[in-house]
């Protein structure tokens, strides 16, 4: 069957189309959109005893909570049981991740491929329940301190954590769905719903802090935004080839013959993804979110108004650089402090060894690692560097456009990486079909 768009189709177009017509396929991408129709009713159930009204007007004095809400798609603003999404499996995922080249058991599993990789899951999702327990009974006490919480039953309490853990579970089992009978990862599907949801608020509270004529900077806002995609695309797919040759012995016909091939490693620009982004906010975010059980009068002299105010986003000049600069500043430290968590995690030396293979020019076993360890620093600098500059685009942007709107950095990676890992697996089906995909 021919794989040409017809007709002048443009190339997406047809791509789609031909995704459509294939039945299996097809059944894939709506059974993927029914579980994220699914997760969205989810997120609009809410739990009792909460004044939405005054957790509303909370949003609008704390704009940490904006932030938080963002990665939920709106459902810690209506406090649903999906208020936390799927974010204490993501922790428990970094804290594996972590731990497994630490942990001389963990890191034994490791090596045991697949069924090492689904215990070291499997240990994964019972970590996620009580770190959702945790995460549900802050929550809750927090807003019971705010008095958007009235309940007080030690038992109606309890049954708002379990309620909390349970819509965790549940997304995460939506993701595991996804994964196996829809298209693309299932837990990075659910979280791009998630943003892709909050984003249509987003915009049009762009539009009205435009409403009093700053249209010039409401495009250049847009343009901003548009140019940090297009950098985002082009370091997520950036990558460092290290040239690799393979030879081995082969026994046929009672004689020896050696064969020989060549291939690379890609070492990807940014091997940390979105994980620094995760950890620097969350360290530049728990100041402040401390600083709000102890804050007094806001004209009251007070140690916990003053660190409220100087760990916000939303801070004014000159204040404001101090938070963006540490953000920009663990931004770097944890994207090289990942990459080398990951990468001696990979031991790439040892496995190219084990299979016969060798980089042109450098002795296998020790000089090998050394090598890589070399290649990873520095292009790691690049990574970082980029990673810490799409941090700061929500700060310059608002700072030189006027617009007091703010999309998160880690948001527009998260999307930009999920439909582009998407769109590359819906190639790989239509290829497997000799149909044309979306990449040239």
């Amino acid at each position: 069957m021919s794989s040409r768009p017809t007709s002048g189709r443009p190339r997406l177009i047809q791509a789609m189309i031909d995704a459509f017509s294939l039945p299996d396929l097809r059944r894939r991408i709506l059974f993927t959109l029914g579980m994220l129709i699914v997760f969205r009713l989810v997120a609009h159930v809410p739990l009792p005893g909460v004044n939405l009204s005054a957790l509303d007007q909370l949003f609008q004095n704390v704009p940490l909570l904006g932030m938080l809400d963002l990665f939920s798609g709106g459902a810690l603003r209506n406090f649903s049981i999906a208020a936390m999404g799927v974010y204490p499996y993501i922790t428990a995922s970094i804290i594996m991740t972590i731990l497994t080249p630490v942990i001389p058991q963990l890191q034994a599993l490791s090596m045991e491929g697949e069924a090492g990789r689904n215990k070291i899951n499997t240990i994964t999702h019972w970590l996620t329940i009580p770190l959702a327990a945790l995460e549900a009974y802050g929550q809750i006490t927090y807003l019971r301190s705010q008095g958007i919480v009235s309940v007080t039953s030690g038992l109606t309490i309890t049954t708002m954590v379990f309620s909390m853990i349970a819509g965790t579970v549940f997304l995460m089992w939506l993701g595991e769905l996804i994964t196996e009978r829809g298209i693309g990862n299932g837990i990075s599907i659910i979280i791009f719903g998630g943003i892709i949801a909050g984003y249509p608020q987003t915009v049009g509270r762009a539009f009205l802090a435009a409403g009093g004529g700053n249209y010039f900077g409401l495009i250049f806002y847009i343009l901003i935004l548009l140019a940090t995609v297009v950098l985002i695309v082009y370091f997520t797919e950036a990558h460092r080839r290290i040239p690799v040759q393979y030879a081995k012995s082969v026994f046929r016909g009672g004689r020896m013959y050696r064969q020989s091939g060549s291939t690379h490693i890609p070492l990807r620009v940014n091997t940390a993804g979105m994980i620094p982004l995760i950890f620097a906010m969350s360290v530049v975010l728990f100041p402040g979110i401390i600083a709000t059980y102890f804050m007094g009068p806001s004209d009251a002299p007070n140690f916990a108004n003053t660190i409220y105010n100087w760990f916000r986003p939303d801070a004014s000049l000159p204040v404001g650089f101090f938070y963006w600069g540490l953000y920009f500043l663990l931004t770097i430290g944890f994207a090289f402090f990942y990459t080398m968590v990951v990468f001696q995690q990979q031991d790439l030396a040892g496995v190219l060894q084990k299979q016969g293979g060798f980089i042109p020019g450098i002795r296998p076993g020790a000089q090998t690692k050394k090598y890589l360890d070399s290649v990873i620093s520095h292009i790691t600098w690049a990574g970082a560097i980029y990673l810490g500059v799409v941090a700061l685009v929500p700060f310059i942007a608002q700072h030189i456009t006027g617009i007091a709107v703010q999309f998160s950095s880690m948001g527009l990676i998260i999307v930009v990486g999920v439909v582009l890992d998407t769109m590359k697996q819906l190639e790989a089906q239509l290829v497997m079909r000799r149909y044309e995909g979306f990449i040239k």
